[in-house]
């Protein structure tokens, strides 16, 4: 081990400093800051995706990986333990429609970052999924992206059909969203039924009955329920009135009946 490796307490307090500082830099969203605290020879392993890194690739790496939403919780799983020029930390990153989990080892070379071993798990969406169910790796590591980057495009996703609302389109198929998101067909269709449990057509008939249950309560006096449908994006009845009763467990008329139960609205 070289010389500038010798492990003391002193050097534990020095390394204890240092990770705090790039914590916080990581908390503010601050990649120029995160940056200065890489040593020039850095390499850092992504062992989810099995990827090396150097100092040029890193920065688009964390820019891709810096959270991007509001609302997202990070929170430490562990405390910060040091030991000499290693600092070990473990995080659960919980976003929306997914998680991620991750333990780093970090080794500390003239008071600079020199390397990361970073060891992800990407969690199913917790919704959807009971417990806390690890995706399974084999499969996602060949989309090329680390555990992080997954999860945000979980929550790119989300914004965009929530946004956008590009599911109003009865011909909407996986190609438009790829194009309008920046991903790839592959990366969000692997995401879909590895992470969400579900095919790309049951998220856009999800997003639809989402979409025509806040139309009916934001009404008055109710329109046609087949008229609000096709509205929404279906091109069929038939499927319209599969996907209302999967996620409602009712039928469209047993639904409008408990609305106008609850509330003065008229039924035509």
């Amino acid at each position: 081990m070289p010389e500038d490796f010798n492990d003391d307490s002193a050097q534990s307090a020095a390394t204890l400093k240092v990770m705090k500082a790039y914590h916080m830099a990581w908390r503010r969203r601050d990649i120029i800051e995160i940056m200065a605290l890489f040593h020039p020879d850095v390499q850092y392993h992504d062992f989810f995706i099995n990827r090396t890194m150097g100092l040029k690739e890193i920065p688009t790496y964390i820019q891709a990986c810096l959270p991007k939403h509001p609302g997202e919780r990070l929170s430490h799983t562990d405390r910060i333990r040091v030991d000499g020029h290693t600092a070990y930390i473990q995080y659960k990153l919980v976003m929306r429609g997914a998680s991620y989990r991750s333990s780093e080892a970090i080794t500390f070379k003239n008071g600079l970052i020199y390397r990361i071993h970073e060891y992800g798990v990407l969690l199913r969406d917790e919704d959807k999924q009971p417990g806390e169910s690890s995706v399974d790796r084999s499969a996602i590591s060949r989309l090329g992206l680390s555990a992080r980057e997954l999860a945000n495009l979980s929550q790119d996703l989300q914004q965009h059909f929530e946004q956008d609302q590009p599911f109003l389109n009865s011909e909407l198929n996986l190609q438009q969203v790829a194009d309008e998101t920046g991903y790839s067909r592959n990366q969000i269709s692997y995401f879909l039924n590895k992470v969400a449990g579900q095919t790309f057509y049951q998220y856009v008939h999800d997003a639809r009955i989402e979409y025509l249950l806040r139309q009916i309560k934001q009404r008055e006096t109710l329109p046609n329920i087949d008229e609000l449908a096709f509205a929404a994006g279906f091109n069929s009845i038939s499927a319209f009135y599969k996907h209302f009763k999967r996620i409602t467990n009712m039928s469209p008329k047993a639904y409008l009946k408990t609305i106008s139960v609850q509330s003065t609205v008229t039924v035509p």
